[in-house]
């Protein structure tokens, strides 16, 4: 079985061949301008856009926890805005990081990148803004993405994370 390849770079420039998906983790109340968001939006529009669009039509679309919306960027990239986190301040429910959506949104992103014969790349998911522990997230990146043969790029950026 193959492993997560963890490198440092920028997760929006992945400079591997053939069809790309970039993922990260969006939350549930439309917010877009903190965290990984704005490398998106520094190179493609579109994410922001659409994820905006798909925020406000929520009553009649499926936007919500564990949904993922596919945005194709280029040719062979597509970006997969994951809805896996409740909010965005951590409170008396603690972190905004919800594990479960995360899960159901990989499943979802697995299908698309399998779909579309592509590798996945993205930051720590969930391990930023959202308050999440990586040592959570990985092995659900690892069950439902590298257990099906899906190439994983991680990146770190600047300085060490944890």
């Amino acid at each position: 079985m193959s492993e997560i390849t963890y490198i440092r770079g920028d997760a929006t420039t992945p400079s591997v061949k053939g069809v790309k998906v970039i993922a990260h983790v969006c939350n549930d109340i439309g917010g877009w301008g903190k965290g990984f968001v704005l490398a998106l939006s520094r190179r493609w529009p579109e994410p922001e856009k659409e994820f905006r669009a798909w925020h406000r039509g929520r009553a009649g679309n499926d936007f919500g926890l564990g949904s993922v919306q596919f945005v194709q960027v280029e040719p062979f990239v597509w970006v997969a805005n994951m809805v896996g986190q409740r909010g965005i301040r951590t409170g008396s429910k603690g972190v905004p990081v919800r594990y479960e959506a995360i899960d159901a949104a990989l499943e979802k992103l697995a299908a698309k990148a399998t779909e579309l014969g592509a590798s996945v790349h993205m930051p720590r998911i969930g391990c930023g803004l959202a308050g999440g522990k990586w040592s959570r997230v990985e092995p659900l990146v690892r069950e439902r993405l590298v257990g099906k043969g899906i190439a994983v790029t991680v990146y770190d950026h600047g300085e060490g994370r944890s």
